[in-house]
């Protein structure tokens, strides 16, 4: 990882002071940061925040909420602000920042917010690891819901049975989604190391973020760091795979591990993996522990619900709560998602962008709906998907899918010609191992294809960090048009 840069904050105002009345962030509208600001208005602070390009949804839902957003990043903006938090997306030499460290204002960074304001007091559960993060810590909060035991949360994506990332919750627990990223520019360590969890759920642990950390021995280390901060009454339920197993090893806490191989603790077995509905029983110790109906699809899916599982038992929930619970979650927004259908043509969004969450994804899409026929539409978008680092494994990938529409990088210029990821590259080794294959140079292109080639009974899967131009609206928008004008959409060859 990279070394922690010089700057001009002291130290020794990087804290919560008591009494906090007026709260300023700055880089407001991004998911995190806003929700945090939601939050901190919601709890009875006096709320601001910075940001370039502010515009909607975000900025209508933290207007209407009651929150001041400036534009752009001026000194001025710090106001009489009684602590401010820096966002990880804002430079050393931020105009804000520079003014933060010239009037000797007390700061905090993200985590150390969210830990701070909702984890002091709390039962905190913590979901970290490479891949599965959203999706089991959205479970974990709407399990502990369900329960009536109304957490608050902190979650890098929108839960689709509250309609929102975040919740101040009256309940004794607090869920939140520990991030290997960086914090903040005056703190290069990963922002899970400002937890103090009473229960982490480690799904994962594989070489991810290409701009920060070297490589997986690097990666490895901070999550051995981590894993060595928790307390020996702590627990952490631990998923399947040796690099999970090689940063747990040491860990001072109770380890309680989970997967379908091995010697696990928690121990699944599917039943049934087609729509509406995966279902497995579980065994805990070699005993049947119980039988669940999960509504989602894949064995990714299942481990992330075990994981669940087995942290409510630890936390001494119902077994028969926890059932119901995972029975009725509705998943999260962006992971699987159904956006529509058109024409008998199923558009589903996903979040997928590291080649194994890709392989996972489309593999659960394909076992629970065998008779469709899938077609992926990809888009390399993150700092690590645009490198080449993962230039072959991508190549493997798509072996569910039957057809496979891949977008070139968009701002290619953000990663050293020399290191940057080949869409072309990738399409050329797919056809070469008989897959069907297209390169697109941006979304409209794809749309065109779709609406050339779709054919009643295929479901598009669409892989993305980001909005891909609107790909989802314009897709259901062009099949629409094109049922309602009763054209037959042709065979893909």
């Amino acid at each position: 990882m990279q070394k922690t840069p010089p700057h001009h904050l002291k130290s020794s105002l990087n804290t919560i002071p008591q009494g906090v009345r007026r709260v300023h962030l700055i880089a407001v509208c991004g998911t995190g940061m806003g929700a945090l600001a939601l939050m901190l208005k919601e709890i009875g602070l006096e709320v601001s925040g910075s940001d370039n390009g502010i515009y909607p949804p975000m900025s209508d839902l933290l207007a209407d909420n009651g929150i001041t957003l400036l534009e752009g990043y001026k000194a001025e903006h710090l106001g009489d602000a009684d602590l401010v938090v820096v966002g990880n997306a804002i430079r050393k030499d931020n105009p804000e920042a520079l003014a933060l460290g010239e009037r000797g204002l007390p700061y905090c960074s993200f985590p150390e917010a969210v830990a701070g304001f909702f984890g002091r007091g709390k039962r905190t559960v913590v979901v970290a690891g490479t891949h599965g993060k959203t999706t089991t810590s959205s479970m974990m909060a709407w399990v502990l819901n369900h329960a009536g035991k109304d957490p608050s949360f902190m979650i890098g994506g929108v839960l689709q049975n509250f309609s929102r990332n975040c919740k101040v919750g009256q309940g004794e627990f607090l869920v939140v989604e520990g991030d290997e990223y960086d914090t903040a520019f005056f703190d290069k360590g990963p922002k899970f190391m400002h937890y103090d969890p009473e229960v982490t759920i480690l799904t994962s642990v594989e070489f991810d973020h290409a701009d920060i950390y070297d490589d997986l021995g690097d990666v490895m280390g901070s999550f051995q760091r981590f894993m060595g901060r928790h307390r020996p009454e702590a627990a952490v339920v631990a998923g399947p795979g040796s690099n999970v197993a090689r940063v747990t090893a040491e860990a001072p806490c109770e380890v309680l591990t989970y997967g379908f191989k091995g010697e696990s603790l928690w121990r699944p077995e599917i039943l049934k993996d087609t729509a509406p509905a995966t279902c497995f029983r579980l065994f805990h110790k070699g005993e049947l522990y119980g039988e669940y109906a999960l509504p989602m699809p894949g064995g990714h899916n299942v481990e992330n619900a075990v994981a669940v599982i087995a942290a409510c038992h630890r936390l001494g929930l119902d077994r028969h709560v926890v059932a119901d619970a995972l029975a009725s979650f509705k998943g999260v927004r962006r992971r699987q998602e159904i956006r529509g259908e058109e024409g008998g043509i199923l558009v589903v969004d996903d979040f997928a962008h590291h080649p194994t969450a890709v392989a996972s994804t489309l593999a659960a899409v394909r076992s629970f709906y065998p008779d469709r026929r899938l077609v992926a539409i990809f888009e390399p978008r993150t700092n690590s998907s645009m490198r080449d680092v993962f230039q072959a494994a991508y190549a493997t990938a798509f072996d569910a899918a039957d057809l496979v529409c891949v977008r070139t990088p968009p701002q290619p210029e953000k990663v050293p010609e020399g290191e940057r990821f080949s869409s072309d590259a990738l399409v050329k080794a797919l056809g070469a191992s008989g897959k069907d294959a297209h390169l697109f140079p941006d979304a409209g292109g794809i749309v065109d294809f779709c609406r050339a080639n779709a054919r009643k009974g295929d479901l598009l899967m669409v892989m993305s960090n980001g909005g891909f131009e609107g790909i989802h609206g314009r897709l259901l928008a062009m099949l629409e048009a094109r049922h309602a004008e009763g054209k037959k959409g042709g065979g893909v060859a």
